[in-house]
């Protein structure tokens, strides 16, 4: 009986992981070229929090904190970390679309690994973040928001930096809702969370019940964190707790999903 040569170790192919998971600056590229010519999601995020800055923003003008700091940059950094959320949260949800594309499954033929796709798509959203914090800010100083440098500085870092809890977030609820229903749910999940987180209206207007409830929810801490700076309260360990709390919890989900949706090839 005739016997196939076996194969030479030397020919084999060598199917060694590629660095870092897979995860490509080209990729990175194409997904923020991307992301910047897409219009509607740039006017939604960039625009609309300004013009509502300007809407119930400036009429505060003259009113002070208890520290004589303006009432109109506690609702500016308020709004900003709004915009970071809602540009956060749309740039990782836009992974609807490509699940009903099958974009997701045929990435599952290449070494790619799942952390390395999170990876670049959490990229994509906090930069989307960073120009939403950037505009609400710029708008702020143009309409006359006078601040120390350092607030400007340590809040809008918060800001930004504490938008990864929704970038992680926006990733989840991309893999877990049709990409039809994804942009409607979102918009008005968003709406109530800053409403009862205190983006909207200070906690301490509400009434006790939903202060208490207001700390459990992904915006509390975010925008404790951000307002420290101004208004000059200590950062508690419950706001920080929070923030790393649902950062967890919402990583963990969409590194989860992802794995279940690209393992149906």
């Amino acid at each position: 009986m005739t016997t196939l040569p076996a194969t030479p170790a030397a020919t084999r192919t060598d199917r060694r992981l590629p660095a870092l998971g897979g995860f490509a600056p080209a990729v990175q590229g194409i997904e923020l070229r991307r992301m910047l010519r897409n219009r509607r999601t740039l006017a939604f995020t960039l625009i609309m929090p300004g013009v509502f800055f300007l809407i119930f923003g400036l009429p505060q003008g003259g009113q002070a904190l208890d520290n004589g700091r303006p009432v109109t940059a506690y609702v500016m950094i308020s709004l900003a970390v709004y915009a970071a959320m809602v540009a956060t949260t749309s740039a990782g949800g836009a992974v609807a679309t490509e699940r009903a594309l099958g974009w997701s499954r045929q990435l599952r033929l290449t070494p790619l690994r799942p952390t390395a796709y999170v990876a670049t798509k959490l990229i994509t959203a906090m930069t989307l973040g960073l120009l939403a914090v950037v505009v609400e800010f710029l708008v702020g100083a143009a309409a006359g928001v006078r601040i120390p440098v350092y607030v400007w500085l340590l809040s809008g870092l918060a800001a930004w930096l504490g938008s990864l809890v929704f970038a992680a977030f926006g990733l989840f609820i991309g893999y877990l809702v049709p990409a039809e229903n994804v942009m409607q749910f979102i918009g008005p999940v968003l709406a109530v969370l800053a409403m009862f987180g205190g983006l909207f209206v200070p906690v301490e207007v509400l009434p006790d019940v939903l202060q208490h409830v207001a700390t459990f929810t992904p915006v509390y801490g975010v925008g404790e964190l951000s307002r420290a700076p101004l208004t000059g309260d200590g950062v508690s360990m419950a706001a920080l707790a929070n923030i790393a709390f649902w950062a967890l919890v919402f990583g963990i989900g969409a590194v989860r999903l992802f794995r279940r949706d690209t393992a149906r090839v």
